[in-house]
């Protein structure tokens, strides 16, 4: 499918019903939508139409538009989601474009969606959504949501969060997978309880190396003995303050869509390592070969490659943190502005692991950099935001470009950085086109 969603449910549901099922309302169907539509799927339909309930839900045919739908011609919301660009529609994937990450926190509807499989049944009682916790621990431990909320202490954090292919579309040759350009990233406020608190509750013991997530997303196979994703972090990084399990975003019920009920959150890192819909959580002694884990997915080559260079498995590391990145989100690119006017540009920073230090802009191609304002994070891993004021020497052609610095000194490339097999870690320096009349 394409990359934008300005298509009416009708052009959507002509080219393939059983598609538009799933992009629109989050199922897959057969023939017959008899059994399939339930849970999160029928309440995304009840919502749509605007009615409390669809008595005869179990009757409706797989791929009809609803009635009070099909006459829609224009853009329609996918997930609860507005304004979004569409990856990928199976499994879902839906990049935010630049400005619309403007604000602080980032609104649910703009907050973009990486999933590996599709998305799974939950009930309509989150919080007896189970969740284990075993392996290399002193006692394992199943805990059910509610247990969560009441026996750990529950904190609100803001924390950035990233796919690690966010800007694969930059590389050249382009490797495979969804080619995000800069919009997979969102930083949203998070409640839940800090993953450590839990781990420390079953007794980590001194052979766990590593975590193993699992989620209950199914296998887009639909075969229930693989798994869509399965990701971890070594057992040093899970136990840092700043982890959390989640079952809120910004102020409402985390949303299916970003992994509700429960998800994990390792921030600063790929976000395939805060797995969504979490039911396990193994410690293992070892480094963990989970969906994800192995090959090149994830990894990147432990030394320098020419583009489109063949590399060995043997070859390949685990993604740590996220290096440092800076956006523009005000003014939309492009812009035309007085030159007689100044030039207010903004935008976000953040750095993984570490934190951001300095923030520059240059309007003459990098051969000169103007210090922006930059703002602490109202917490670790938040972004921080940052502010510009520009004044355009004449009118003509310019570009605003946007350069991050970390606190050990690296600071953003001007080009795209080392090549990958999968497009990982694109940090290149943001720009916008600006005509000054």
């Amino acid at each position: 499918m394409s990359d934008k969603n300005e298509r009416g449910l009708r052009e959507l549901y002509d080219r393939d019903p059983e598609r538009a099922d799933w992009l629109v309302f989050g199922r897959i169907t057969d023939t017959n939508r008899r059994g399939f539509l339930k849970g999160a799927g029928l309440a995304a339909m009840t919502a749509a139409v605007g009615a409390a309930s669809i008595p005869f839900a179990r009757h409706m045919p797989g791929g009809l538009i609803p009635a009070a739908l099909a006459e829609e011609v224009g853009d329609f919301e996918i997930l609860g989601k507005e304004g979004i660009i569409i990856r990928n529609d199976r499994p879902i994937n839906l990049e935010t474009p630049v400005h619309l990450l403007d604000d602080e926190v980032t609104p649910i509807r703009h907050f973009f969606v990486r999933n590996n499989g599709g998305l799974p049944e939950v009930s309509e009682d989150p919080d007896g959504w189970m969740l284990t916790i075993d392996g290399e621990v002193e006692g394992p431990l199943e805990l059910s949501l509610g247990e969560l909320k009441t026996r750990f202490e529950t904190i609100t954090r803001q924390a950035q969060l990233e796919c690690g292919g966010n800007g694969r579309a930059g590389f050249n040759p382009s490797p495979r997978g969804n080619q995000w350009v800069i919009g997979a990233v969102g930083n949203g406020e998070w409640t839940g309880c800090r993953l450590k608190d839990v781990l420390e509750a079953a007794g980590v013991g001194a052979s766990a190396v590593y975590t193993a997530h699992y989620g209950a997303d199914p296998h887009l196979s639909g075969d229930p003995g693989r798994d869509a994703l399965s990701r971890g972090v070594p057992i040093d990084k899970a136990l840092e303050e700043q982890n959390m399990l989640v079952w809120g975003m910004n102020g409402e019920p985390l949303p299916l869509a970003h992994g509700g009920p429960l998800r994990v959150l390792i921030p600063g890192w790929a976000g395939s390592c805060s797995q969504k819909w979490v039911t396990r959580i193994w410690l293992r002694e070892r480094e963990h070969d989970g969906q994800g884990m192995t090959g090149l997915s994830y990894r990147v080559p432990r030394y320098p490659v020419e583009p489109g260079a063949e590399v060995p498995d043997e070859d390949m590391v685990v993604m740590a943190s996220m290096p440092v990145k800076s956006v523009i989100t005000h003014p939309q690119n492009p812009v035309e502005v007085s030159r007689d006017e100044h030039l207010r540009v903004r935008g976000h920073a953040w750095a993984g692991d570490r934190r951001v230090a300095a923030m520059h802009v240059s309007i003459d191609f990098g051969a000169t950099w103007q210090e922006a304002s930059l703002d602490e994070p109202v917490n670790p891993y938040a972004w921080q935001h940052w502010l510009a004021e520009i004044e355009l020497p004449s009118p003509g052609y310019f570009e605003v470009w946007a350069r991050a610095t970390d606190d050990q000194g690296v600071m953003q490339p001007a080009v795209v950085p080392g090549w990958n097999p999968r497009g990982y870690l694109n940090n290149s320096q943001h720009r916008i086109a600006v005509r000054a009349v």
